[in-house]
């Protein structure tokens, strides 16, 4: 069996909305993260009808504390370095650097931050790899420019890139343009910063909106190469790959129309134009995109370096209305289980997804979310046995070695939340993924205490292994 190569990227990824909190702090502005309710029900509910939903005066927000990362950075990364972590994914908050969007210069204070996160994380010999924007509109800029629907926006994102290129180069040579770009497609909340109500037909806005980000991921990896010719600057999508219910035609067909529709943006930054079945899609939607002169140029010429995705589920479709989604809004796959939230459990589907995205784009790949979200019980002696969770990542780490034989040019394996943070979809803690745990429930309360879980020592087994040594211990 094919062994990981030797500077293989082991680690963990984390999301500035999710964990920093402090979001009052050093001259940092709002996002729209920080103004919509947690719990499953409200948070999805506020994603569908946002203007019903957003509050600048919330009484509670799960994202505005999160897990205090902001304030306790050092003792967490103390915590990575220990499981031997080669790299840390992390995202920047726009509004702790440009605390409305639209500003000349940016927030010192919040410049000294990451300067210190990422000198820290060097310290600790651990390589950060930064996503840009991660769910992270800046407020200001959703409501009074209307998101990424306005062609300003590309400006504004821009300043933020060549401000953290040049000031990071020589330190950080890894990049992600936008986390989950495709997630735009149903949640255009926190990835477009579209502002809308149950009902309104946002189609046009969507695409359009989606078109300026396809540009500034084109115009960020421009600015990288330009800045530093070692700089690598990816995409990611929100990966899984699509099955047919059944073998029936229509079946089969749906999958593939659905596959395509996930990876339509991919396409764009990875071949520089848009695919023959985007296009068709868009005239028989009666969705036409505005794009000035240069823009085909600009995304022709500026195409990524590598693909990174997430993977936590496989999905399935069908055109048998009979059938019933679970609880969760999925259709169930009936040869996989299923975690508690209803995703489905297909460690097999992270390997298809792997030679499914090699084939179609010929790229370097990174995994850089994989985890199962799950509710833990700490002991009465402190310990926390997520036996499940070992289980979960292993399956999926051995599935990826045998990728490995099929070919796959893979760069790393990030799992999701090494230390537990709000998750996005739910605004909950339950929903915990992390090696670590953090004292904190759902309605805020919790001293925050960080404490080692069953799986910290076994994914430190992992690494120090370099993906050799996978049995629970």
């Amino acid at each position: 069996m094919t062994k990981f190569k030797d500077d293989f990227l082991w680690g963990g990824s984390l999301a500035a909305n999710q964990c920093e909190g402090a979001f009052d702090a050093d001259g940092r502005g709002l996002d729209l993260m920080d103004v919509i309710p947690g719990g499953l029900e409200a948070r999805q509910a506020a994603y569908a009808s946002p203007l019903d939903y957003m509050n600048e005066n919330i009484e509670y927000c799960p994202n505005r504390i999160a897990i205090d990362f902001y304030h306790r950075y050092k003792e967490d990364i103390a915590l990575f370095g220990e499981m031997g972590f080669k790299c840390l994914r992390l995202s920047v908050n726009w509004t702790r650097l440009f605390p409305y969007g639209d500003e000349k210069q940016p927030n010192e204070k919040g410049l000294t931050y990451y300067d210190s996160l990422i000198d820290e994380l060097l310290k600790h010999g651990i390589q950060p790899l930064i996503t840009l924007n991660h769910f992270n509109v800046p407020l200001y800029l959703a409501k009074h420019y209307g998101g990424w629907a306005n062609r300003k926006m590309i400006d504004f994102y821009c300043r933020l890139v060549r401000l953290l290129m040049t000031r990071y180069k020589g330190k950080v040579t890894k990049w992600l343009t936008f986390c989950e770009i495709n997630v735009g497609l149903f949640q255009p909340y926190s990835t477009l910063g579209l502002l809308y109500r149950k009902g309104d037909n946002i189609e046009q806005i969507k695409y359009q909106a989606m078109h300026h980000q396809l540009l500034a991921s084109a115009l960020a990896t421009k600015i990288g190469h330009e800045i530093d010719k070692n700089n690598q600057v990816g995409c990611m999508i929100a990966g899984g790959v699509v099955y047919p219910y059944t073998c029936h035609p229509s079946d089969v067909l749906k999958a593939f129309e659905e596959n395509n529709k996930e990876l339509m943006l991919t396409d764009v930054q990875v071949f520089g134009e848009y695919p023959y079945h985007m296009k068709a899609k868009m005239k028989k939607e009666g969705i036409t995109i505005h794009m000035e002169k240069d823009d085909e140029e600009i995304l022709k010429n500026n195409t990524v370096d590598f693909v990174a995705f997430s993977y936590y589920a496989s999905k399935v479709v069908t055109t048998d209305h009979r059938l019933k989604i679970n609880n969760y809004g999925k259709l169930q796959n009936p040869y996989c289980d299923a975690s508690q939230w209803g995703w489905i459990i297909d460690p097999q589907g992270i390997r298809i997804t792997l030679n499914f995205l090699q084939e179609r784009f010929h790229k370097p790949l990174f995994i850089v979310e994989n985890g199962l979200g799950a509710p833990d019980v700490v002991e009465t002696d402190g310990s926390i046995k997520d036996d499940y969770r070992i289980e979960y990542l292993k399956a999926h780490i051995e599935q990826v070695k045998l990728a490995l034989d099929d070919g796959i040019d893979l760069m790393g394996y990030l799992t999701w939340g090494p230390i537990d943070v709000i998750s996005a979809t739910e605004g909950q803690m339950t929903k915990r993924y992390g090696f670590i745990y953090v004292d904190r429930d759902d309605e805020g309360k919790g001293t925050l205490k960080r404490s080692k879980k069953k799986s910290f020592n076994w994914y430190k087994k992992v690494i120090q292994s370099n993906g050799e040594e996978l049995e629970n211990i």
